[in-house]
């Protein structure tokens, strides 16, 4: 059985009647601390294991909040490329029950998630995971609505301040005063044996708390550039996203995100995005609903064993530069592809502190020096830290599609992709010569490159997915946005509502597929 991370959030579909059942049953309410407004921790906590975590509960459990949300999803089409393998016999009598019971269209259903957040500000500032209040495949969609639960009961609707998937963090606000609320530790003096406690809403049953001990620090468990998470084994499950873990003074020093498990239960290895990590994030999106990061323009690749060998080098000391933006600042600073960076202003850079996390960090506008290796020997440059632009732009210049923006928000004008955009819900990009290297393509292949996909499409729903190639459309080779724009047309004026089109993903053979036109508007 293949162990996986699992986002800690727990969806609750209409069909699934009995989970539905337990994700309603709320566990009796928590009386609000005396002062609902605890002040400032600042005292150690203490050492050894303590005889009871309940006085220590009972101040902190009012400040922690179940998030639900609400969004319409689409039942009964089958999200495979056509003749893909892979189909079973008994998702194939359902699929046919399925069309026989409602013609072969899609039928909605509301479906609810559940998730945990915990209380900031008295006047109601929130903190959970991005993924608790996103939808869709990749959970960068929004969600129609948001409730936040209190330990007492009170419901609030709340609106979406700033979100940063990245770090998949999101900052709420309901109308309400004074709260009760906890403050952000310093993870940094965690250590490895401590104490934790962990608060949330596994299950759908709120005002759940588990404690266990602090496992390992600086975690990269494979879910994005800034990995640095908390491992501990306080039982934390699915609905656990987005809640606090504390340590023995009531200070936040992690926000629960990710378990390690084989079944999707809890297994000892949970994982919490560290208060050092998040707290300035938070701060940011509080202030102005978006983060600004430092930036310095390269693709970089952690010392595998093997180059680290080649280069004479420690395996788990600097990172190595796999392509560089031109005129980023980086490139201007003197950068090449293949140096391997070592230090960043002064900090080495190695598993527990990667070369991301350092310049996301950085002040924008710093001069920095960055120490590095090139054929043997050491070489030191200034850099100076520019801001991060948006993912899509990022992607746009590394000649990737991205992930952590969604389609709709691509602020490309080539004509060729707006009118692609309009009619069929995706982005195109030309394939380059680094794309073509990325996604690992022989060179004979010729055409346009998905960049993005509505996940309401019916180009989503046929399976196609960021990275796939358009090889034809209506059966005429097309190689650039361009190109597809116009045989999307033609096809169009020829009285189709379907398009024909020929789609390669990685080296396998071209599949054919017919994609449904978005009626045009108005």
């Amino acid at each position: 059985m293949t162990s996986k991370i699992s986002r800690t959030l727990i969806p609750v579909a209409v069909l699934a009647t009995g989970l539905a059942a337990i994700a309603v049953a709320q566990a009796p309410a928590t009386q609000p601390a005396q002062n609902a407004v605890p002040p400032a921790v600042a005292i150690a906590p203490p050492g050894g294991a303590p005889r009871s975590f309940a006085d220590l509960t009972a101040r902190l459990a009012p400040a922690v909040v179940n998030v639900s949300t609400t969004q319409k999803v689409e039942i009964g089409r089958m999200r495979r490329m056509p003749g893909q393998p892979g189909s079973n016999p008994l998702e194939d009598l359902f699929r046919r029950f399925q069309e026989q019971q409602d013609g072969g269209e899609p039928v909605t259903r509301e479906a609810t998630s559940l998730g945990s957040g915990f209380v900031i500000a008295a006047d109601g500032y929130i903190v959970t995971n991005n993924h608790v209040i996103s939808a869709g495949e990749g959970r960068n969609q929004p969600v129609e609505s948001i409730t936040v639960t209190l330990s007492d009961r009170r419901e609030y609707k709340a609106r979406v301040v700033g979100r940063d998937p990245l770090t998949d963090l999101a900052v709420l606000k309901i109308e309400a005063t004074g709260l009760p609320y906890v403050q952000f530790g310093n993870s940094e003096q965690v250590r490895v044996g401590d104490w934790s406690i962990a608060i949330g809403n596994p299950f759908g049953l709120g005002g759940t708390v588990t404690a266990g001990i602090i496992s390992a620090l600086h975690r990269d468990i494979g879910s994005g550039q800034y990995d640095r998470y908390i491992q501990t084994d306080a039982s934390i499950n699915q609905g656990n996203s987005g809640g606090p873990l504390f340590d023995l003074a009531g200070n936040v020093i992690g926000i629960n995100t990710a378990i390690f498990s084989p079944t999707g239960g809890n297994v000892g290895l949970g994982f919490a995005i560290p208060a050092e990590l998040a707290k300035p994030v938070v701060d940011q999106l509080k202030a102005t609903g978006a983060v600004k990061r430092g930036y310095l323009g390269v693709a970089i690749q952690r010392l595998s064993a093997d180059i680290a060998a080649g280069l004479g080098l420690p395996k788990d000391k600097g990172e190595i530069v796999a392509s560089v933006e031109p005129n980023g600042p980086a490139a201007r600073a003197g950068v090449r592809q293949g140096d391997v960076i070592v230090t960043v202003a002064g900090r080495e850079v190695n598993f527990d502190n990667s070369l991301s996390y350092i310049v996301a960090t950085t002040p924008i506008g710093s001069t920095i020096p960055i120490e590095m290796i090139r054929e043997g020997k050491r070489l030191k440059v200034n850099a100076i830290i520019a801001q991060r632009p948006s993912e899509a732009v990022v992607a746009q210049r590394a000649g990737l599609p991205s992930d952590d923006e969604p389609a709709a928000e691509d602020t490309s004008k080539a004509p060729g992709i707006e009118a692609a955009k309009a009619s069929l819900g995706i982005t195109l990009q030309p394939l380059t010569p680094v794309l073509r290297q990325q996604l690992k393509l022989d060179e004979k292949v010729q055409g346009v490159v998905i960049a993005g996909i509505s996940p309401s499409s019916d180009a989503a729903t046929k399976g196609l997915q960021r990275g796939d190639v358009i090889l034809k459309i209506g059966q005429k080779p097309v190689t650039s946005p361009a190109e597809a724009a116009a045989a999307v047309d033609a096809e169009r004026k020829a009285g189709k509502d379907t398009v024909l089109m020929l789609v390669q993903r990685g080296n396998t053979p071209g599949r054919y597929t017919g994609v449904k036109l978005i009626p045009p508007k108005g």
